[in-house]
């Protein structure tokens, strides 16, 4: 399952980028954040006189599956956790987005400060 937490963002070693500022609200606004899929599954229960699953029917699950470790797993998911799950795959797919967004806006602000730097260092 993977499970996105920013807690700080060491490998920006400059400080005087505001992007990280800008962006870290977002970040935290986004969690809890998954990825993965949710699917309704219908399966037969392991009781010997269902009814339900002696006429052929078979009983609603929902099923997480995610990769973890280059490995596929499955959860089950209680149904008073659906919706929350949901949500946190909206989330995750927000927070991906976010992430690729970054990525340029801060080279383009590394950028513009070296040039400032380079600027004043020469004059």
């Amino acid at each position: 399952m993977y499970v996105y937490y920013i807690h700080t963002m060491k490998y920006i070693r400059d400080s005087s980028l505001h992007t990280t500022k800008k962006w870290k609200p977002l970040f935290h606004s986004l969690w809890p954040a998954l990825k993965g899929s949710l699917a309704k599954v219908y399966k037969p229960c392991i009781r010997k006189n269902c009814l339900a699953c002696a006429r052929g029917d078979k009983h609603p699950a929902w099923m997480l599956s995610f990769t973890q470790r280059g490995r596929r797993h499955c959860l089950y998911v209680p149904l008073a956790l659906v919706p929350a799950i949901r949500r946190a795959f909206k989330n995750g797919r927000q927070l991906e987005d976010l992430l690729y967004r970054m990525g340029p806006a801060l080279v383009k602000e590394y950028r513009q400060i070296k040039r400032k730097s380079a600027r004043t260092a020469s004059k």
